[in-house]
This record gives structure tokens, C-alpha cells and sequence, in this order.
């Protein structure tokens, strides 16, 4: 084995509720430092180095994965106002095409934003809103070309295919009023929080300061009702909300507060008429009811003595999204992990449910642009079912296949099981995990897997389809899913249960998934990868120092693994934003128990597993240098650890490359990596 990289310590002593803190790796967050970027550099060297020898490998993984991808493809195309809207994709070419036709799918095809163009010269390209005036003229559309997220408004006439000249920085959100003239967009301070509501007429100088929100717990965001009758502005912390609503053709109108913000109430709104009337359609946790119920209530006096209930709250089913049109609405609900479509007539009230067949599975809204229609437009996707786009008629409730992405190189599902089962904690909660294997895979303790997990910001983790699993799935491994506690598989109690001074659960869930897919036979110990990412990442640094005897490998991707340091810099991007989910350091009680279980203040010298860690140089979101101090004193305490390797991109984002066939090679790395471990266990 080649010498891992040894990072000089500078001691940087702290002191907080009289508990003295040193740490020797504080000046890594020097990014512009020559030390810094030659200690990242060594450690991409270093990695380069021992991986040198799968690069066949990883180049045959590449073209392996590749080869399952339709190259030239293109989006469903949706109806929006005149136009028919979709992207497509060219043989090598990195990143999408945005097009649309005039009037029906045969009228001649316009180009409205060629994204290849667009990121020529930049290594990092990301498309973030992309809003076009109801007219069809004008089209606002945001980029970043860093990956830190940091994103530059611009307005296209769609007519001439000019640009106007002025352009904005650090935009959030994006919305059109109906007068086909004013663009309202949100912009960030400098902690990264979008907190800034401003309007400006393109073609016009000047722009408009409307709304400034100063309670730095609470973020803004700014959008347009399916109706088109409405603009919404919301305000929203972790734990609250609070909405503004203006009339769409009034855009110099006030903004009226809709329910004012309240401790523990969240809520979003939706506008409609059900034939008495405009109302508004707000899915609310008021009042305890954490896993929400829907009200709806006259747009002329939104009072809550006006409310009609027209969905209860209930304990095990969450409430997670409502969508109103003209004659129905569509409500997504949750349980037991499951999503199901409720479909309700506005008229009768009449209601019914969407059937899906498997047993663990993923369903989202498509495009559903119109109004007035009587088509819902949803996306299946299993373990085993690939990405698929429906139509589904609210009053045949037949469902019409408009496009199953397609996996070349005869992809057969029945060749294929997914499994739903749970692990029981210890203290007697059932964690569900879902799985995906091939049929012929034995149950014998033999087979390798892949486990994941997340269990953060109530967020439930998908259970998507991904052809680049195949490489895995046919080399004998079981792909798994913990859904443990914080995330939102089980609603609102399921992510309590799961952060602040519940957050342990999160981390001793995970474990007994871990040990419970060993008890009953689907791997082994030594045949065991663990991995997480983001908030996930700090889910695998705080198991590692645990209990890291219980697999064989690890990956921490761009992983939030120095939890102490970085919720005392409240100039960090989420920082302020994230004490209601995971504490704030300035109070005592939560400083001692985010210390308990924080991955880089808990390292010490002891047999971890295989790690590798993954990082990106621009990350708006888990600061590069967190990974970097984490691996640092890793090899500190622990002669090296030369099993550990830590690849940074440096010239991404949190997501990692932004370009498609980029994003496919550090795929092939991190394979290569699993699968030599999995022979030299």
C-alpha cells in the first residue's frame, strides 16, 4: 500500500459550557489556503493510487452502465398554455435540451434553453428554475455554474431568442404575475437563506424590495397556484409556516397574510372553487394533529371559524401533499411507509383510491400543469419497475403508460424480487426496510449488500429504480433501504422520534436493521457495505463509531460529520435554520448530546472498517472540510488507516458531477471500490 496523506495538526482550543474542545484540523476550512487544496489534492492522489489498479475495471463498469442508457431520448411532453413543453437528450452530450412545440406534438420544435450551450467552458452546470410568462413570451430561468448553489437569475424572449440584459444573483424561487409582465423572485443572504420577496418588470430598470423575512429560522419561497389565480409567498421554519397569497392579475396588490405563524403549526395552501365559491385548500398540523388533516375555506374571510374539514387527521396515515383542480383534488397520504392517491370530486364529494401493486414502491407528481382536466399525471418507480410516467383519468380511473424509461440490453424485471420487512428495535419499534435481489440470490449468509439510509429532516427515503444497480444486483449483491427514525416513512412522530434529543434512534435503528438482515441469512458481517449520504453521512460516521464491527465497508458521501463545529457557525449556509432539527450547541442539554454522538468528536483509535469518502470542493450545503477534518484525524488516531479513501470532485456541488456521463464514472469508482472490498474480504 501506498503512504496515506498525514495533514499537519494546528491546535485550535475552544470552550463551551466549560467543556474545552482542541482541534488540530480547524485549518482546513481555509479554502483559499495552498496547504489546504495540497492536502485535498494528496488525498485524490492517494485514492487515484490505490484504486489504480481497477481502472480497467471501472472502465468496463462505465461502459457496462452506459450501455443500459437510451442516449437519444426525450421527456414526456406536458401542456402548458399554448405550448407543449419537454426536454430530450443527445448522444454525447452532457445535460438536457429544453424544447417546446406551438399548438399540438407535430408543429415544428423550439429550443428554448440548450443546456450543453449554456454550460460550454464551465465544468459544473446546474439548472434551477425555469418559469415561462403565461403568454409564452418570456422565460426566467436561473443557473450556477460552481455547484455551490448559488444561483443567477436571467429573462429570455422566447420570441427573438434574445436575452435581456440584466441579470440577478443569488435567486431562489421564481414566479410570473398574470399580467405577462412582472417576475417576482426571492434572493439569499449571505448565510445562503432565501429571505428577500422582490418584483421587477423585465425591460425595466429597477426592481422592488416587497417582503423581508428576519426571523433567521425561517426561509421564504415564492410560487403560483394551479389555477393561476393566486401567487403564494411562504415562510417556513422545521417546525412552522406562515403564508402570503395576492391576486395573480394584481401584482402591485398587498400581500395578505394567510394564518399567521404559530409554534408547531405547519400548513400550505392550495387554491380552487367548489362550486360555491373561490376557497383555499390548507393541509394543516395545527393544534397537535401532527400528521396533518385538510380544510378548506372561503378565499374572502380564511378565517379558522370558516373551516370545513374535508380529511381528518389521522395517527398512521401522513397527509404529505394535496393538488387542487378545477373539478378534483389529488392527495398523496402515507402509510406504513406506502404512498397512496386519494382522488375527491368537488361536486359530489365522492372519492376513491389509487391501487398500486407491489410491495414497496415510490409514486410522485408529474407535470399536471392544467386546471381544468380530468387527467392526473403521476410516476411509478420500484426496485424492480423502472421510472414510469401515467395519465390517469379521475372518472374511468384508467390509468394510460405514456413512458417507462427504458434500459437497454434486455433488462428483464421478473428476473428480479423486492421484499418489504421490518427489523424490531429495541425498544420494540418496527423499522421497515425494503430490499431488492435476484431471484436466484440464496439466503444463506452468502451474499454481499448494500445498505443505505438517511433518517433526517422527516424526508422519507425513495425506494427508486436505478439501472447502475444492475452491476451490483448481478454480481450476487442485495441492494437494502433501512427507513428508520427521522425520516418521514411514518409521518410527523416517526421524524420526532428521530431528531433533536431523540436522535440516537436514528443511529441505533440503523444498527438493528443491520443485524437483523445478519440473523436472517441475507448477508453476513464481512459481506456487509454500509453507506449514507448528506445528513445520511453523518447517519454511517456515528454507526461507524458505534458499532464498527458491523459490516465490512463503509461510504460516507459528502457526509455531515463535524456536528458541533459547524451548529456554532451561525454564518454557515442552514445552519440557524437546522437548530430545530438538530439542536443548538449554545444550550447546554444539546450540547452534550449532540457531543455524545457526533462522528468526528467521538473518532478514536480502533479497527474501523474499509472507508471510503467522497467530498466536493464547491458543497453549499456539508462544507468540503468537514470530511476533510473527519479523514484527517481518522488517520491521526488510527496509524493512517490506509483502508480509508477520501476523493474529492474540485468542481462540484453537494450532488457530486452535474453532467451525466461525469456523474456515471464516479459511479463506476464507487462499484469498483464495493466490489474489490467485497473480494478481499
Amino acid at each position: 500500500m501506498p503512504t496515506p496523506p498525514d495533514a499537519k495538526k494546528i491546535p485550535k482550543t475552544d470552550v463551551l459550557h466549560g467543556d474545552t474542545r482542541q482541534d488540530d484540523y480547524f485549518w482546513l476550512r481555509e479554502k483559499d489556503n495552498a496547504d489546504v487544496t495540497a492536502y485535498l489534492k494528496a488525498e485524490n492522489a492517494y485514492t487515484d493510487e490505490v484504486m489504480a489498479g481497477t481502472k480497467p475495471f471501472q472502465e468496463a463498469l462505465y461502459q457496462e452502465m452506459l450501455a443500459r442508457i437510451k442516449e437519444d431520448d426525450s421527456s414526456v411532453p406536458y401542456r402548458r398554455g399554448a405550448h407543449f413543453y419537454y426536454s430530450r437528450t443527445e448522444k454525447g452530450k452532457q445535460y438536457p435540451i429544453y424544447c417546446r412545440k406551438a399548438g399540438g406534438l407535430d408543429a415544428p420544435e423550439e429550443v428554448t434553453l440548450d443546456l450543453n450551450a449554456l454550460a460550454e467552458g464551465h465544468p459544473f452546470f446546474s439548472l434551477g428554475a425555469y418559469s415561462v410568462s403565461d403568454d409564452g413570451n418570456l422565460l426566467a430561468y436561473t443557473t450556477d455554474i460552481t455547484g455551490f448553489r448559488e444561483y443567477t437569475l436571467q429573462v429570455k424572449d422566447l420570441r427573438t431568442g434574445r436575452l435581456l440584459p440584466r441579470t440577478t444573483e443569488r435567486v431562489a424561487s421564481v414566479a410570473w404575475a398574470g399580467d405577462d409582465a412582472t417576475v417576482f423572485y426571492v434572493t439569499e443572504d449571505a448565510a445562503k437563506r432565501p429571505y428577500q420577496l422582490w418584483s421587477y418588470r423585465p425591460g425595466v430598470m429597477g426592481s422592488n424590495l416587497l417582503y423581508e423575512e428576519r426571523d433567521a429560522l425561517f426561509r421564504i419561497g415564492v410560487e403560483r397556484s394551479r389555477s393561476r389565480a393566486y401567487l403564494f409567498l411562504g415562510s417556513g421554519s422545521f417546525t412552522s409556516s406562515e403564508w402570503r397569497y395576492i391576486p395573480a392579475d394584481g401584482p402591485a396588490g398587498v400581500w395578505n397574510v394567510l394564518l399567521p405563524r404559530e409554534k408547531d403549526h405547519e400548513y400550505a395552501v392550495d387554491h380552487g372553487d367548489d362550486g360555491d365559491g373561490d376557497r383555499f385548500y390548507i393541509r394543516t398540523n395545527g393544534g397537535g394533529r401532527r400528521n396533518f388533516r385538510l380544510v378548506s375555506v372561503p378565499v374572502d374571510d380564511p378565517r379558522p371559524e370558516r373551516f370545513t374539514e374535508l380529511i381528518p387527521h389521522r395517527d398512521t396515515v401522513m397527509l404529505e401533499d394535496v393538488e387542487v383542480f378545477a373539478n378534483h383534488y389529488v392527495t398523496h397520504e402515507r402509510e406504513d411507509g406506502l404512498i397512496r392517491l386519494r382522488i375527491t370530486m368537488l361536486a359530489s364529494g365522492a372519492e376513491h383510491q389509487a391501487e398500486f401493486p407491489e410491495p414497496t414502491y415510490e409514486v410522485s407528481a408529474d407535470h399536471n400543469h392544467e386546471f381544468i382536466t380530468r387527467l392526473y399525471r403521476f410516476r411509478y418507480q420500484s426496485l424492480i419497475t423502472p421510472a414510469s410516467v401515467f395519465d390517469y383519468d379521475v372518472h374511468t380511473r384508467e390509468r394510460t403508460l405514456l413512458k417507462q424509461t427504458e434500459v437497454l440490453g434486455g433488462y428483464d424485471p421478473a428476473r428480479y424480487r423486492s421484499e418489504r420487512l421490518h427489523a424490531t428495535a429495541s425498544d420494540g419499534t418496527q423499522v421497515p426496510v425494503s430490499l431488492v435481489l435476484r431471484r436466484e440470490t440464496p439466503r444463506d449468509g452468502t451474499a454481499p449488500m448494500l445498505l443505505t439510509g438517511y433518517g433526517a429532516y422527516g424526508m422519507p427515503y425513495p425506494v427508486s429504480f436505478s439501472s447502475n444497480r444492475l452491476s451490483l444486483l448481478d454480481r450476487g449483491f442485495i441492494i437494502a433501504i433501512a427507513h428508520i427514525r427521522g425520516g418521514g416513512e411514518l409521518g410527523k412522530r416517526w421524524h420526532d422520534a428521530g431528531r433533536m434529543m431523540n436522535k440516537r434512534n436514528t443511529f441505533t435503528d440503523f444498527i438493528t436493521v443491520g443485524e437483523h438482515l445478519v440473523k436472517e441469512g441475507y448477508t453476513a458481517t464481512e459481506g456487509l457495505v454500509i453507506e449514507g449520504g448528506s445528513a445520511g453521512g453523518l447517519l454511517i460516521g456515528a454507526v461507524l463509531n458505534l458499532r464498527p464491527d458491523l459490516c465490512r465497508a463503509a461510504i460516507l458521501r459528502v457526509p455531515f460529520v463535524d456536528v458541533i463545529h459547524t451548529m456554532l457557525d451561525e454564518s454557515l449556509p442552514l445552519t440557524v435554520g437546522e437548530f430545530e432539527e438538530w439542536g443548538n450547541p449554545k444550550v447546554r442539554e444539546q450540547y452534550e448530546y449532540m457531543k455524545s454522538y457526533c462522528p468526528y468528536t467521538n473518532l478514536a483509535a480502533r479497527a474501523y472498517p474499509a472507508i471510503l469518502v467522497k467530498t466536493s470542493l464547491n458543497d453549499s450545503q456539508v462544507m468540503y472540510w468537514e470530511p476533510a477534518k473527519w479523514v484527517a484525524r481518522l488517520r491521526a488516531l488510527n496509524a493512517g488507516a490506509p483502508a480509508t479513501l477520501f476523493k474529492i470532485n474540485m468542481d462540484a456541488g453537494h450532488g457530486g458531477a452535474s453532467g451525466r456521463y461525469d456523474y456515471l464514472r464516479e459511479i463506476a469508482l464507487d462499484y469498483a471500490w464495493v466490489l474489490r472490498e467485497r473480494v478481499r474480504s
